[in-house]
């Protein structure tokens, strides 16, 4: 089973509309598709459509806490939360004619030091009864900076493989930890090795550094080019075809769950990677967050190239 932790959940709203945003203009909303969010509960999505075993937890609080659960629980995916005496946010994705995209991001109310307590004994128990654990996104207010290094030595201690996908304090903080693999882009590899990074050159050799900084997998979303990944196998990049985007949100998220359901089918780091590149890309092709179409990632896979870099 996979064990997917959301500490911001959400309901996701993405708004589609037929022109331009203006400040001070009344826009009416073409269409609206709602999930629930947060980067992890995105990633628990992917992970059932692919076909595997799926837990959810984290914190869930007042009306729209209980929307989350309703949603997921019509997605079929199993969760099981802390519930808190504060309300979880709305994030609102607004998506122009040209697909461009603005959000809006709530920050999330405050976690109690006996609500965090509660959850951290429960992980523990969690942890039992999962093979690959996924730590996605924000923290809500109230929750240290370490939140997550505490909770990967916990899944390390058992031997469990962790895929850590966040930034800012808490990316900095939890590689202490080093968990299995970690999903950084420029802008957080800059923030974490404090330089600039100009050209894909620099994105392989900062990667090479968190690597040998004790992280078994980094994987650097290239957009429209694939994914760079780099471990003791050597550095690889993976190519999907040229497509048509409708949605890039989510993408990220579902290279993460592809990453985690290749951990628990034992694919080689190589396989994980293809896959992982088909399923973001498919991704891409839908208006819905976190979501694809198993035909489209299917046909997609036979077309990923695999380019091997160099060795290490």
């Amino acid at each position: 089973m996979i064990t997917t932790i959301t500490l911001n959940v959400s309901v996701d709203k993405a708004y589609h509309i037929k022109e331009t945003v203006e400040s001070g203009k009344v826009i009416r909303v073409a269409t609206c598709n709602m999930t629930a969010g947060g980067k992890g509960l995105n990633v628990s999505r992917v992970i059932k459509m692919c076909g595997e075993d799926i837990l959810a937890t984290g914190f869930v609080g007042g009306h729209t806490g209980a929307l989350v659960e309703e949603l997921l629980k019509k997605d079929e995916i199993k969760s099981e939360f802390v519930h808190t005496k504060g309300e979880n946010r709305n994030c609102i994705n607004i998506l122009d004619p040209n697909n461009i995209s603005t959000e809006f991001l709530e920050p999330g109310a405050l976690v109690s030091e006996d609500e965090k307590n509660l959850f951290i004994k429960e992980f523990d128990e969690i942890l039992d009864k999962t093979n690959v654990v996924t730590i996605s996104g924000s923290a809500q207010q109230g929750l240290d900076k370490d939140i997550y290094k505490g909770l990967i030595e916990m899944a390390k201690k058992k031997g469990k493989k962790v895929i850590l996908d966040t930034s800012g304090d808490l990316l900095k903080e939890g590689i202490k930890a080093c968990p299995t693999m970690i999903k950084p882009n420029s802008e957080e590899m800059e923030s974490l090795l404090g330089i600039s990074i100009n050209n894909r050159d620099e994105i392989i050799e900062s990667a090479v550094k968190l690597y040998k900084g004790g992280i078994e997998v980094v994987v650097v979303s290239l957009g429209g080019e694939g994914a760079l990944l780099v471990s003791e196998d050597g550095i690889y990049q993976g190519k999907p075809p040229k497509i048509e985007v409708v949605n890039t949100v989510g993408c990220g998220d579902s290279m993460v769950a592809a990453f985690a359901v290749g951990f628990e089918r034992g694919y080689s780091l190589v396989e994980s990677l293809k896959y992982a590149v088909s399923v973001s890309a498919a991704n891409a092709l839908t208006s819905s967050t976190g979501s694809f179409i198993k035909e489209d990632a299917e046909k997609i896979f036979e077309d990923v190239e695999i380019i091997k870099i160099r060795d290490l």
